[in-house]
This record gives C-alpha cells, structure tokens and sequence, in this order.
C-alpha cells in the first residue's frame, strides 16, 4: 500500500514517485494551494496540492485534521527560504498527484502538538489510542523497543535462554497483595498472578538451564504511585555458578550497553556503598549522587545537653540525631524554612530545627535561630566545626526514630537539590551492598525478610543466623541511578539446610514452609547450584532515560492511580452465570449508618 515512511524521505528521494500513508497532522489552504502534514510513526512529510487536477484537489479540501490517507506524489526540494531545519524531512516535500481518504475522523478530544502537561491525565488515558499518536508518546515506545532490543541481543550474547515462565500459579505466603484467579475446574481453589517468577527461575536453574531470562508481566495488588503499577514489566535473570560479582559485573556490563546504544552515553563508574553507610549519609538504600549533600551525625555532640529535643534521641540507639548543611541556605526566608517544616512532617517529622550561619567569625552572635539558646557554645562551635560551615550557609536538624530521621532528611535532602538547582547534570549509577538480612516488624513483633526469604546469607553470619538475626548481613545488591532503584537482586540460598535456618528465623515453622515451599525444598534435596540473579524494572528504566514524570507515560496502556483502566472501563461487573459457574458470590458490603 506505501512505498516509504513520511519520516524515511530526504534529498536521496529527490525525483522519485512515492507511496505515503498516514494521518493528516496539520492542513492549511494558502490560497490555491493546499498544504497537508502527513505524520506516520516516523515522522512528518510535507504534501502539496495545487489546482491542476482538479477532482484531487477537490479531494484535498475535503481533509481534515486526523483523516487517514494515501498519497502518490513526487519527491522535489522545497522552495528557497522555506526549508524546515527542525523537521528530519525538512528539505523536501511531496507534489501530490494522487490521494485517497482511506478513512475520515471526527474532530480528537484534544490537539496532538499539546504537551503531556497541557491534556488532562484522564482525558489522555480515556483516549489513549489518541494519545499514543503524539510524537511525544511515540518516541517514548520507539525508545522503549530500542532498550528491550539491547537488553535481549547482551544476554543472548552472553549466553542466556529465554524462558517463559507460568502466569498461573500458587499464592505468595503474604498474599494481600496477590492478584487471584478463581479456577473453573478446582471449585474453591484459586491461581494467583505473579508478583515475581522468583521460584520458577530458581528451578530452572536447579534444572540445569544454567543461564535464564525473560522480558516478564508482573502483577502486584498495591496503593499506586508515580512510579508503581498493577501489572508492571521487568527483566528478570538468573545464572549458576557466579557469585555477587560476576552477576554485579554482567548486569553493569549490560547497562552500560544499553545506555551507549539507546542513547550513545558513556556512564561513568559505578561505585558502592554499603547500605548502612547510605543510609548514614543519605537517609536512602537508593541515594541520588548527583546532589553534593550529606546527612552528617551529631548524637555524641548532644548527649549531655539540657535540651531534650536532641539529647534524649542521642540517648537512644533506636534514634539518631543528624544534621543537614544547605550552602548558601542562609537566604531562605522564614516561609521557606516552614514550606520545608511541612514537607518533612510527610515522613512523620514533629519539626525541623535549624541554624543559620550569618557570621561564623563571631561564634554565637553570627548564628540565628530558635535553638540556640539551648545549646552551650561548645556544642555549637562543634556542631559548626563537624558540617563544616561557612558564612551564608544553613544547617538542619533531624532527631527521632531512626527511620523517620532518615526518611524525611534523606527527602529534604533531595528536594533541596532540586529546588536550589545544587543537582548536577548527567547520570550516577551506583551499587549498594550489604544489606541486612532482616527488618524488625514492630506492629507484628516478628522479623521480615528485607529483600525475599530465598535470599542468602553471608557465610560469617550462619553461625548467628538464629541467635541474631538483626546482625545477619545478605549477599544481596541494588542497581541505583539517579536516586531510582532500577535492578536488584541476590545469591540465592541453594543448600537446604540454610534455606530452613532462614525459615526459622522469620518464624515460619517446619510444617508451614512445607506447605508453601514444599516444591522448592524438594528441589533443593536433588543437587542444586550456586545461583543467583536479579531483575530490572524496565518500566521505570526507560522513565528514566526518556525523562518522562511517570512510567504511565512509558506504557502502551496504564491504569490510573486506583488502578482502574478509563480506556476499557476495567474493572467492571461480569455476568452472574460466569460466577455461579466459578461457585462465586459476592457479597456487598453493608451500608453503615452515621451515628446521630
């Protein structure tokens, strides 16, 4: 039906008779002249219709915006002084001689040169066939091809099969989070979507496949956010004999792949930091190195002060007291300073303590705020001396749970680069190692597994594992890059024994994890290997390399933040005979009445 892309032609095709389809971008009559910007998914060609053969310009007049066509014409170079240096076929155009209306359009809800912040999201999901049209969306989905091509062609070079693995299979011990299919054939039984192929790519490798990946839908029934959604897609891999780091070796290698092809970037090295030290420094396991700011501790310093705010945390090894120097802050006005009092309160912060740094020369009488009189001069000259302050500069201060400490600090710490304009340009993508084995539950008095409970432990930690398991540390790893976590992964447990120490101390019994894992333990019995992997958030990768503000603007068709779709209108009712059949019924809930 065509013969070329609008996007493919250029001064080469000069002379030549083409064949173009498409839609009609931008029509303009310039008195006997008819212009038609005729845009395909590679991009814009500019037709023209003159009077000659008059029942195809007649034709011509009829087009409107959105019309779909088939246009004959020759290719010529525009006219002197016309030439369009920001369009790819901007040197040329097409004299039409020929042109069909394949199909007409109704007048789109919205303009397809508006930008993403100029249609409402909900009109844009509603029409998002529509919205895939503008360039903006398309180059994003282009690009997102490009980036699974890469990841493929590096791990098929690499050696790695791709397997598919089940979308049907067994509900995660959590479950709340589990998307269930009601099966026909097992009346009261249910499937579930998968959260992860995590035990499935484990027994490929008990199953000898050695090296395995796959370009996976994931599914996960969570609150939404920018970057979270119901059905998400990520790489998943997983090889046999390599420790962490010939896995952390390959897995940068094939990022730095990526980047030099998609987007001919060099990344520069990819440092680790421990996990402890991140969070010690940056309040975050995900650290955003592009901003020069730092979380600096100052528990020791205010131990024995009278001030209860920051002396009875420093007390406190659940707590930490830590400072934040902003340079040159000393010009934020007082509104300011409570803009970023709220902001903190998000993360539970009860306030925001700070010092401004007018005249350090003068000690005390150079500084301003409502702590000082608080503090002893000591302290104060020591605090200044540890953040290192200078002249013009301000210092916040965190003191509480540690988690809220490093929450809304880590935060505040980047909202301060973005909105000083202290983040640097370019990408910084980092490894963090070392993560703790367990968190503490504190609603359920129990330890979770931080990463997954497959996950191994360092081998200086077995002896402990039980005993202690707050001190064990995981042989685990996160890819970061700009302050976004993109892959992450572990060495796996592979001997039986460790995988039920690991058990025992999440406290799930013997007879329990048989029940959950029973096919897993049975497979660790029958020789497993050293093994291990990780998986990539492809979504929210090619947000980052597109810069798009969610990874709803990277995905062909995303839900909303309720998880609904506006396109579909899913999720909707179904008939009573397909839940009857299912042995389903749903019971409504009660209508709570409002008391008097």
């Amino acid at each position: 039906m065509r013969s070329h892309y609008c996007g493919e032609l250029n001064h080469t095709h000069i002379e030549q008779t083409v064949v173009l389809c498409g839609w009609v971008h931008r029509r303009r009559d310039h008195g006997g002249v008819i212009f038609i910007d005729l845009r395909d998914r590679e991009g814009i060609t500019q037709i023209v219709y003159d009077p000659d053969v008059a029942d195809v310009f007649a034709m011509a007049e009829e087009v409107r915006n959105e019309y779909v066509l088939r246009i004959e014409g020759r290719v010529r170079h525009r006219p002197a002084g016309t030439v369009n240096k920001d369009l790819a076929t901007g040197e040329i155009e097409v004299l039409g001689k020929a042109l069909t209306i394949l199909n007409r359009a109704e007048t789109p809800p919205f303009m397809l040169d508006s930008s993403d912040d100029e249609i409402s999201e909900e009109l844009r999901l509603r029409y998002r066939y529509i919205d895939l049209r503008r360039p903006e969306m398309l180059k994003r989905l282009q690009l997102r091809a490009k980036v699974t091509r890469s990841l493929r062609s590096y791990l098929d070079n690499q050696g790695f099969l791709d397997i598919e693995t089940p979308m049907l299979t067994k509900a995660t011990p959590e479950g709340a989070r589990d998307y269930l299919v009601p099966s026909r054939t097992h009346p009261g039984s249910f499937f579930a979507l998968p959260q992860s192929p995590q035990l499935f790519k484990q027994l490929l490798m008990m199953a000898g496949m050695d090296r395995y990946y796959q370009i996976v839908r994931c599914f996960r029934d969570e609150d939404l956010r920018a970057d979270r959604q119901p059905e998400f897609t990520q790489l998943d891999i997983e090889t046999s004999f390599l420790d962490e780091e010939g896995i952390m070796s390959l897995a940068e290698g094939m990022i730095r792949q990526l980047f030099e092809q998609v987007l001919e970037v060099v990344l520069p090295p990819f440092p680790r930091i421990t996990y402890s030290d991140a969070m010690l420094r940056y309040g975050s396991d995900k650290p955003d190195l592009r901003i020069p700011l730092e979380l600096v501790e100052i528990a020791d310093l205010l131990r024995d002060v009278e001030f209860k705010v920051f002396s009875d945390p420093a007390k406190d090894p659940s707590c930490r007291v830590t400072a934040l120097k902003l340079p040159d802050g000393g010009s934020l006005s007082r509104k300011e300073i409570d803009d970023y009092t709220k902001f903190v309160g998000i993360y539970g912060a009860k306030g925001l303590a700070y010092i401004k740094v007018n005249e350090l020369a003068k000690g005390r009488d150079g500084l301003q705020s409502p702590i000082l009189k608080f503090l002893p001069d000591a302290v104060i000259t020591a605090i200044m001396q540890r953040v290192d302050a200078k002249d013009g500069d301000l210092v916040f201060f965190g003191a509480d749970k540690r988690h809220i400490v490093s929450e809304a600090l880590g935060a505040l710490r980047v909202k301060l680069g973005h909105d000083r304009q202290l983040c640097q340009y370019g990408w910084q993508p980092l490894w963090v190692v070392d993560f703790p084995m367990f968190e503490w539950d504190e609603k359920a008095k129990r330890w979770n597994s931080l990463h997954h409970p497959f996950t191994a432990p360092r081998s200086e930690d077995l002896a402990t594992l039980e005993s202690n398991p707050g001190a064990a540390i995981s042989r685990a790893y996160d890819m970061v890059l700009n302050g976004s976590e993109i892959g992450g992964g572990s060495v796996r447990i592979h001997q039986p024994q460790v995988q039920a120490e690991v058990f025992r101390a999440l406290g799930i019994s013997d007879a329990e994890a048989e029940d959950k894992f029973g096919f897993l333990l049975n497979a660790l019995r029958y020789g497993a290997p050293p093994h291990g992997g990780l998986a990539f958030g492809v979504d929210r990768l090619v947000m980052l390399m597109t810069g798009a503000p969610s990874i709803r603007d990277v995905m062909a068709f995303p839900k909303t933040q309720s998880a609904a779709c506006l396109l579909t209108d899913a999720p909707a009712a179904v008939a009573l005979s397909q839940l009857l059949e299912l042995g389903i019924r749903i019971n409504q809930p009660s209508k709570i009445s409002k008391p008097e």
